[in-house]
This record gives C-alpha cells, sequence and structure tokens, in this order.
C-alpha cells in the first residue's frame, strides 16, 4: 500500500515539476506568450502549446506512479482521478476565458493519459523476459 501511495503523490509531484519546468521554458523562450499569460488571453497556437505541456506532463504522471507501483491499476488512475477533482472547479472559473474544447481537452484526457503512461512505464524485468524469448526459455 505505501508503494501504490508514494507512486501516486510521486506522480503527481512530477506533473507539477513538468509543467512548472516547460511552463517556464516557454514564458522565457516566448515573449508573446509571456506578455498575455496574466491575462490570460492566448492565442490559438498558445493554447495547443498549453495542452502539449499538460499531455507531456500527465503522461509522465501516469510512468512515474506505474515505475513505483508496477502491479497496482489504481496507482495508474488515481493521479489523474485526482488531478480531473482539482482541476474542475478551476476550470468551471475560468470557463468563459477559454473556448470549451480547450477545458474538455484538458479535463477529459487528465485519467486516460495518465493510465497511458503507466502502460509506458518500464516494467520490471522486462530485460530478462526478453532475453528468455531470445534464448528460447
Amino acid at each position: 500500500m505505501i508503494r501504490k501511495i508514494l507512486g501516486v503523490v510521486a506522480g503527481l509531484v512530477a506533473w507539477i515539476a513538468v509543467v512548472f519546468v516547460v511552463g517556464e521554458i516557454m514564458r522565457r523562450s516566448w515573449p508573446a506568450y509571456e506578455s498575455v499569460a496574466a491575462e490570460m488571453k492566448f492565442t490559438l497556437p498558445m493554447l495547443f502549446a498549453r495542452l502539449a505541456i499538460s499531455v507531456l506532463a500527465t503522461l509522465t504522471m501516469g510512468m512515474v506512479a506505474a515505475a513505483l507501483a508496477p502491479s497496482s491499476l489504481w496507482a495508474r488512475l488515481a493521479p489523474g482521478i485526482l488531478l480531473l477533482a482539482a482541476f474542475i472547479p478551476q476550470h468551471i472559473s475560468i470557463w468563459d476565458k477559454f473556448p470549451i474544447w480547450y477545458h474538455l481537452g484538458f479535463l477529459l484526457t487528465l485519467v486516460p493519459l495518465t493510465y497511458l503512461g503507466g502502460m509506458l512505464a518500464p516494467q520490471r524485468g522486462l530485460h530478462t523476459n526478453v532475453l528468455a524469448a531470445r534464448v528460447g526459455g
């Protein structure tokens, strides 16, 4: 149970880290983005960039959670469910600032992408299973 909880917490921390680091890189390298970020007056390419960051962060979150709790379906889903629960109220409060496809594109992908990231995580013993298959054992 400790590994599952640790996996979920580490996954959430990984999500925050990816969003923060990549978001900072985007702000520093894209002056137009930085100039509109406070007012949330993003252009279409900016909205897609934000969603791309979310996809990367969410896949990473699932990978980290599954790496720490590889046999747990709960650890693969819980971080996405927790983020969804946390972000629904926030997106309701900013509903008029973004198009509906942006809100839905973010919210509806949190759980599936977390699970997919978990499926992409390296599995323990994979190298020995591949070696055994090649040797015929």
